[in-house]
């Protein structure tokens, strides 16, 4: 097996890892999240722990798309290839940002034991602080930067054919929605967690789980690879 063939798998594996703890990680932190009371009530703790978990593999995951992609992508345009990995990296921080945030609302719960009515009033008022923070990273990081990331890949990709240019393309229309959709939370037209924000990010889901299951079937295109091989050949012939 090549080493381009494996880059494809390992690619393929980690973009599949995103979405499932992406998904796994909202839905585990949404009691945390819709609920206003949560640092007074019984609470949900190892479920948001659990959320937390996921989250922290989606960073890993995230990070490792970008350096895994990194020795295939550079070969074609390396400046594009070096802003995608700065990119995912700079995603994964602001998730991490965001577990932060959340696991800082199980601390202030397991304090307000015996709290006064002033002072559970104070921790209502810092959970909800803590929650509309985590709110805000989930619109920059995995809307934002994730849209941005999304638009130089599938750019990149759709110049230099490594995937067949329809698989390219819904890269292209995923990434100008999820923007899109992000830029319209953020001037309040609709809710973040909405069906209008859910539609606008579906074909950035199907981008990357279409763009997984190409890269674990078949890989980068066969001409490509060649031609590849054939640049790094040349280069050290040259040298």
């Amino acid at each position: 097996m090549s080493s381009t063939r494996r880059t494809a798998i390992v690619a393929g594996v980690l973009f599949l890892v995103t979405e499932v703890a992406a998904i796994g990680g909202l839905a585990l932190y949404r009691p945390l999240l819709h609920d206003a009371g949560y640092v007074l009530g019984p609470g949900a703790d190892t479920q948001v722990f659990l959320g937390a978990l996921c989250e922290f593999v989606l960073a890993l995951a995230v990070t490792g798309t970008g350096a895994v992609l990194y020795p295939v992508l550079r070969r074609r345009n390396e400046g594009a290839a070096v802003g995608y990995v700065c990119g995912r990296l700079l995603e994964a921080a602001v998730i991490l940002v965001g577990i932060i945030s959340v696991l800082s609302v199980v601390t202030l719960r397991a304090r307000a034991d015996g709290a006064t009515d002033a002072d559970a009033a104070s921790l209502v008022s810092a959970g909800r602080a803590l929650v509309a923070f985590h709110d805000w990273t989930f619109l920059l990081g995995p809307n934002f930067v994730l849209g941005a990331n999304t638009l130089i890949l599938a750019g990149l990709m759709y110049r230099s054919r490594l995937v067949p240019r329809a698989i390219a393309v819904l890269g292209l229309v995923g990434g100008t929605l999820i923007c899109a959709s992000a830029t319209a939370v953020l001037f309040g037209i609709y809710e973040q967690v909405s069906v209008a924000g859910s539609l606008a990010a579906l074909p950035v889901f199907a981008w990357e789980v279409t763009l997984a299951v190409r890269l674990l079937a078949k890989g980068f295109d066969a001409d490509t690879g060649s031609d590849l091989g054939a640049r790094d050949r040349a280069v050290v012939a040259a040298v």
